[in-house]
């Protein structure tokens, strides 16, 4: 092997005041030493994850972190690597592995930060999905934060998406009846046909937070569990819906992600709904169950070998494209987790 690579970096370079795009990053190229020290292991990656935790990470006011993303480094975010070479016995050249890597071509890490695959189990590229920080948020979030019931009405926000999707087949295992919230009747439809949910409601349809209350009180009649995954105006519409002792659950509102998090528009008055109904409301981060990874993958893993979960992939080619992929999470349509996949 050269002594050296060419390692190519996406650098974050600009703090975006709303939409970020590829104008907030420079493409830059890198040598990359490739000898190996005690317990190094040099990596390609394969899978980029993109997620909307990293729109939140450029907030400059205070979030989950202490500082907001850096200036001048490379993107962080999840990847799916081959292994190159190793000086470590548990990892082989072309071992598939799983780490925080950031957006670049290549890597050269200590191996305690990698998690090894098997892509006899499963595809590697669900390592940054199902059975990666998608999947933990949904199932740690929906099982210890929902604590879902048997019979009880579930509502997703965002259940098109990576976590959603996933929190709402949660839920009807558990014998739970289902509403996603989705945008479009094409998203609808495959939340309906291909996942089985028990209704399904287009917020694009609704013009304000009360028509669309009106649809959701029409079908369920009362929401024991809110999944929220978009915050705003849809929030707005489900919060006066709770039934007594709802539980909340906030996991992410990537309505107010583009700009929201630095100039945050004022709130609705709801909380004398969650007096009158002795509801809670419970934040949940994927990071707070990272070192309980093995049990998600011993209770969803065999779901997924099984089949009988959905794991949708909207797979994006080329390493240049990821700026632009991130964007488009804000701006267009996809279903599931949204993937960079290398080019061959």
């Amino acid at each position: 092997m050269d002594a050296h690579l060419n390692n190519r970096q996406w650098l974050y370079r600009r703090h975006p005041e709303g939409l970020v795009g590829p104008e907030h990053y420079e493409l830059v190229t890198t040598p990359l030493a490739t000898a190996l020290s005690a317990g190094e292991v040099l990596v390609e990656a394969r899978y980029w994850s993109v997620d909307p935790y990293m729109r939140i990470n450029q907030s400059l006011k205070p979030t989950y972190n202490e500082l907001p993303h850096a200036l001048d480094t490379v993107q962080t975010a999840g990847v799916v690597a081959r292994v190159l070479a190793s000086s470590v016995p548990t990892l082989t050249a072309g071992d598939w592995v799983e780490g925080m890597l950031g957006w670049q071509t290549h890597a050269r890490v200590h191996h305690s930060v990698l998690r090894k695959l098997d892509p006899a189990l499963a595809p590697p590229s669900t390592a940054i999905g199902v059975l990666g920080m998608p999947g933990r948020t949904a199932w740690f979030g929906l099982m210890e934060s929902g604590l879902p019931k048997a019979g009880e009405v579930v509502v997703v926000s965002g259940a098109a998406g990576a976590v959603g999707s996933l929190v709402a087949q949660f839920a009807l295992k558990n014998g739970c009846r289902v509403l996603g919230i989705a945008g479009g009747a094409a998203k609808c439809g495959w939340l309906r046909e291909k996942l089985g949910l028990t209704w399904t409601v287009d917020y694009k349809a609704h013009t304000d937070a009360e028509s669309l209350a009106s649809e959701i009180k029409a079908l369920t009649g009362g929401v024991d569990v809110y999944f929220d995954n978009v915050g705003g105006w849809i929030t707005d519409a489900v919060i006066p819906l709770i039934n007594r002792r709802a539980r909340i659950v906030i996991c992410g509102a990537i309505s107010q992600y583009s700009g929201g998090l630095d100039a945050p528009e004022l709130g609705p008055r709801f909380l004398h709904h969650m007096l009158y109904q002795r509801a809670t409301i419970q934040g949940m981060l994927a990071r707070d169950y990272l070192h309980r990874m093995d049990e998600m993958l011993r209770v969803v893993g065999p779901m997924v070998q099984r089949g009988e979960i959905v794991f949708e992939e909207t797979v994006v080619e080329g390493f240049d494209q990821l700026p632009a992929t991130l964007q488009s999470l804000f701006t267009s349509d996809h279903r599931g987790k949204l993937i960079v996949e290398a080019q061959a």
